[in-house]
């Protein structure tokens, strides 16, 4: 364990030295709370008042501000949370191109102990960075319409958790392989720019067609993203429900924003969502574990 905890402390030492690849980090998610409430906002605000005028409901400034702000910092976890692993754990890449980790497993280092080393680092980088971040997005909601309990707070930090542990075991198997600065960068630039859109946080994935609303039901991610969904938005609704809007009309904005998932017509649980997001979890790290034992016997 000693080895382990120095490995630890080294990985992660050498990704916070690393200014550049710190900063880019933590402004990122920053960046996209800036961008979305900008641009986005403004959107997803006409949209929920023209569905509510269409239905013949009207709602507060601060309501409708709760909601478009409940999509939003759902959104912006839901990407973060993944590409920021992404980037963390280029030092599994950076280690391979500087000769690093050749030096490593010359030395007494089991390479489990090394993989681990890179899982619980990039883990650890990215729990600081998304709490930070989650922090600024429960600022930027006590601003614009602050509808959430002390329950729904800790469900966010609880999501924001579990899609950290997926998004680390996801780079670290797709990392994994890689060995030149191409490599890395072609990979980041695609999970940067197309994540957002296979899980649902740049647009909800009721917009999209029946066949690709099916496609999408397969990814894990689709259901971290309607997890922070449901917990940022779940006071909003309950006001909804206080003030006497029709169910209907508020069961229709869920499934709009993808607070209701369904896998081929059948809705799916919350609990189910935790499941299918803690299942997936385990896969990838054992097949994160597996690359590792495979690539040992490979070089032995």
């Amino acid at each position: 364990m000693t080895g382990l905890g120095a490995l630890i402390w080294r990985n992660a030492k050498l990704y916070f030295k690393d200014k550049g690849m710190f900063f880019t980090s933590l402004i990122t998610p920053l960046i996209l709370l800036v961008l979305y409430g900008t641009f986005l906002s403004n959107v997803y605000e006409d949209t929920f008042r023209s569905a509510l005028e269409a239905a013949g409901a009207a709602a507060s400034d601060k309501l409708i501000g709760g909601c478009v702000g409940g999509e939003l910092v759902s959104s912006l976890l839901a990407v973060s949370c993944v590409t920021v692993a992404f980037c963390s754990n280029l030092l599994m890449v950076q280690d391979k191109i500087t000769g690093a980790r050749r030096d490593l497993t010359i030395a007494p280092v089991k390479k489990n102990t090394l993989a681990l080393s890179y899982y619980l680092a990039t883990l650890l980088s990215t729990l600081l960075i998304c709490y930070i971040a989650t922090g600024v997005c429960l600022g930027y909601l006590s601003y614009v319409g602050w509808y959430l309990t002390a329950g729904d707070v800790g469900a966010l930090l609880l999501d924001v958790t579990l899609l950290v542990l997926f998004g680390t075991a996801l780079s670290s198997c797709v990392n994994f392989p890689l060995s030149t600065q191409g490599q890395a960068s072609a990979v980041g630039t695609i999970v940067s720019a197309g994540y957002g859109f296979i899980c649902g946080a740049y647009m909800p994935i009721s917009q999209f067609s029946d066949g690709l609303q099916k496609v999408i039901s397969f990814l894990p991610g689709t259901y971290g993203t309607s997890l922070l969904r449901n917990h940022a938005l779940r006071g909003v609704f309950e006001e909804m429900d206080a003030q006497g809007f029709p169910k209907e009309v508020v069961e229709a904005i869920r499934d709009s924003v993808d607070c209701n998932l369904y896998f081929f017509e059948e809705k799916v649980e919350l609990g189910n969502m935790y499941l299918i997001l803690i299942a997936s979890i385990v896969i990838a790290v054992g097949v994160y574990v597996v690359m590792n034992t495979l690539s040992g016997r490979k070089h032995k």
